[in-house]
């Protein structure tokens, strides 16, 4: 098989990494927290350092490409954003992990752009961008799957580890292919209404792509494959999107908007689980599904059709994706955390009753509130795991079965603070999508004839 045969799948996975990457690390952050020893305001950096570095990188990058022989261009991109992926993995801290994954992102913005022209030299116009973005569109909506598969099979470390192979090949297929940059000066200016649109969406997705996560994860103690299964209803109902719109075939306008209503939809029923049974994400994940699979690969070709040169205008629209992921972080994790902050002595004031009220004898309930008060004080500004305090303690056997209720009690009540605190971040999230709807319907205004 000749190299440019292969060529093409290896640019459209390279793709599909680097747009992962800005959310791959989701459900390995509470891993990353404790294997750090960070807080959760440093841990955010990880994602936050990531897209902000692409976001502001992608349209200098496409400037650059234009001036730089292509397949060269290209292949520095990726060897760097895989010798940066191979950095994350051995990070020993997390500003070292920070600082890696702002080479990463750096990387990725050479290889987004440089990738681009290269697929549409080896398919054509129309096919080389369907597939930058449909590699993007996966990458995005796979990401935190995959990476809570790996966390939870082998070590968030792998995240990073297992990209290196991929994008190590990626290099010389991308200097296997010749790519003639555009060179004509712009000829049309950035189309403001889809790229504004798509930065609003992205900042509302990161509610679901990240903050879901660590409710799931932090909040509700389920295991980082646990997370990552029930999660996985994204990016299905996603894919599932592009085959109904095909059935459906609404007017592009109507496609976008209702997209921006699933998603805003999915978002405040996330708000608002009748329970921690996670039967009750289900929904509202396919809706935000469907709204990301109608709405991001429809709006990246809007920004891009027909607007030369082409490689500029892909540089507006990832920066305005990942900007927007950091504007949602800017907005939401501050939000969250102070909500998570505020919920801590409500909820310890309820486990402190919920003791006091249990069946065990006094002795055992002093011994149960000495274990309870030292993980809450080691977990300060997360939600704990009280298990930890269960299995140190040392009770008559006739008192184990009081035991046992008396910590599954002590969960449902952790479980109930810890959704009352995402409860406002994700109603925001919601908001975000409907003013993403407010820039689609907005008429337009009539130029002159």
């Amino acid at each position: 098989m000749s190299p440019r045969r292969v060529a093409g799948p290896l640019l459209a996975v390279t793709v599909a990494l680097v747009l992962a990457d800005s959310a791959v690390v989701t459900l390995a952050l509470p891993a990353i927290l404790r294997h750090l020893d960070a807080s959760v305001g440093q841990v955010a950096w990880v994602l936050i350092a990531f897209n902000l570095v692409l976001g502001v990188a992608a349209v200098p990058a496409a400037w650059a490409f234009t001036r730089a022989r292509p397949r060269v261009f290209s292949a520095i991109g990726i060897a760097v954003f895989a010798g940066a992926s191979a950095w994350c993995a051995v990070a020993g801290s997390i500003e070292v992990l920070v600082a890696a994954r702002c080479l990463q992102a750096l990387g990725g913005a050479l290889a987004l752009v440089g990738c681009l022209e290269q697929l549409v030299a080896l398919y054509g116009e129309r096919r080389g961008v369907a597939t930058w973005v449909t590699g993007g569109v996966v990458g995005t909506a796979t990401g935190p799957v995959l990476g809570g598969l790996l966390t939870e099979t082998i070590s968030w470390q792998a995240i990073f580890v297992v990209q290196v192979p991929f994008a190590v090949l990626a290099v010389p297929a991308a200097l296997a292919v010749s790519a003639v940059p555009e060179v004509s000066p712009d000829r049309h200016r950035p189309a403001v209404r889809p790229n504004l649109t798509l930065a609003l969406l992205s900042a509302a997705l990161t509610a679901a792509l990240f903050l879901l996560v660590l409710l799931l994860v932090e909040g509700w103690q389920r295991s980082p494959a646990t997370a990552a299964l029930t999660v996985s209803v994204v990016p299905l109902a996603a894919l599932a999107a592009r085959p109904l719109a095909r059935l459906l075939k609404p007017p592009a306008p109507v496609e976008v908007a209702s997209g921006c209503l699933l998603i805003a939809g999915g978002l405040a029923g996330l708000a608002l689980p009748p329970s921690a049974d996670l039967v009750w994400t289900l929904a509202p994940q396919a809706l935000v599904g469907l709204g990301l699979g109608l709405t991001v690969d429809r709006l990246t070709a809007q920004a891009m059709e027909l607007r030369l040169p082409r490689v500029r205008h892909a540089g507006w629209t990832i920066g305005a994706r990942h900007l927007g992921v950091v504007l949602g972080l800017a907005i939401l994790t501050p939000v969250f955390t102070d909500d998570l902050r505020e919920a801590q002595a409500p909820a310890q004031e309820a486990i402190a009753s919920i003791v006091l009220d249990a069946p065990l004898k006094s002795q055992d309930k002093i011994s149960v509130a000495k274990a309870l008060g030292r993980e809450l004080t080691a977990e300060e500004g997360r939600v704990p795991d009280l298990h930890r305090a269960f299995v140190t303690l040392d009770v008559e056997p006739s008192e184990r079965a009081a035991l046992a209720e008396l910590e599954r009690d002590l969960d449902a009540q952790l479980e109930r603070a810890a959704t009352r605190a995402f409860r406002d971040s994700f109603l925001i999230g919601a908001g975000l999508s409907l003013l993403a709807l407010a820039t689609v319907m907005t008429p337009r205004r009539r130029t002159r004839p």
